[in-house]
């Protein structure tokens, strides 16, 4: 049975990837900061099959309180089989460039707080010996845009984070997952035009999470044509991008 740790439980993603778990009558620790949510997901998964939820309100920037959110998870479920890191907020370019305490706002959200909690839980994992950490990065991170480079810049940082921390602890029995989604039809995205062709929805992408998870993937590129994509982004030169963002 599968003790599962799910920090951001109440985003698309993360409760889809909850609702495919919950298949294998997986124990869950859910975080998040709507209670209201929460329980509609928890109250969701245990008529899904769920062994047991247990939910825990929390905002992720307060980075003093993440220590009792874990030290509750372990009471709760004795241990961390998985853990997926899936908070953040998609933030507003426009406003960041304007305004840089929102700037700095933003990028503690999607990465300071996500290295901090990421690191906690890993210290909790190398004591035991065994576990595997997800952690929801993106394909902005890749390269830098005029139009999201502040978000783009943490999840760059999540991503680098990721990979130091996959060569440090997989001699440990510790498994890292770097996530890159690209464009993903989500309540954070439903103001923006996307590419029909290019949008995946919540479930196609926790699918492929839940797979790179049982196949131990170190990075996964969801839906899998971002990877090629992404892969010609970065061989173009800058000042070739540059012109583009124009």
């Amino acid at each position: 049975m599968k003790r599962i740790l799910i920090i951001g439980a109440t985003s698309a993603i993360a409760a889809a990837c909850a609702r495919r778990w919950s298949a294998c009558a997986a124990r869950f620790f859910l975080v998040a900061r709507s209670a209201e949510r929460l329980q509609q997901i928890a109250d969701d998964l245990k008529v899904r099959g769920a062994a047991d939820v247990a939910c825990h309100l929390l905002d992720l920037n307060r980075l003093d309180d993440h220590a009792a959110m874990l030290d509750a998870c372990m009471g709760s479920m004795g241990g961390i089989d998985v853990a997926l890191v899936a908070h953040g907020t998609l933030s507003d370019q426009d406003r960041c460039q304007a305004d840089a305490m929102l700037a700095a706002h933003e990028f503690s959200t999607n990465a300071t707080s996500v290295i901090a909690v990421t690191t906690a839980i890993a210290e909790r994992m190398r004591a035991a010996g065994s576990g595997t950490i997800a952690v929801i990065s993106s394909v902005a991170g890749d390269r830098g845009r005029a139009s999201n480079y502040v978000y783009g810049a943490a999840k760059a940082a999540v991503s680098t984070f990721c990979e130091g921390m996959t060569a440090r602890l997989q001699a440990r029995g510790i498994h890292v997952l770097t996530i890159k989604p690209g464009f993903v039809s989500t309540p954070m995205t439903e103001n923006m035009k996307l590419p029909r062709i290019l949008t995946a929805t919540p479930d196609r992408v926790a699918r492929d999470i839940v797979k790179a998870v049982e196949h131990r993937a170190h990075v996964l590129y969801t839906p899998w044509f971002w990877r090629p994509i992404m892969w010609v982004v970065r061989m173009v030169p800058g000042f070739v991008l540059r012109r583009l963002s124009r």
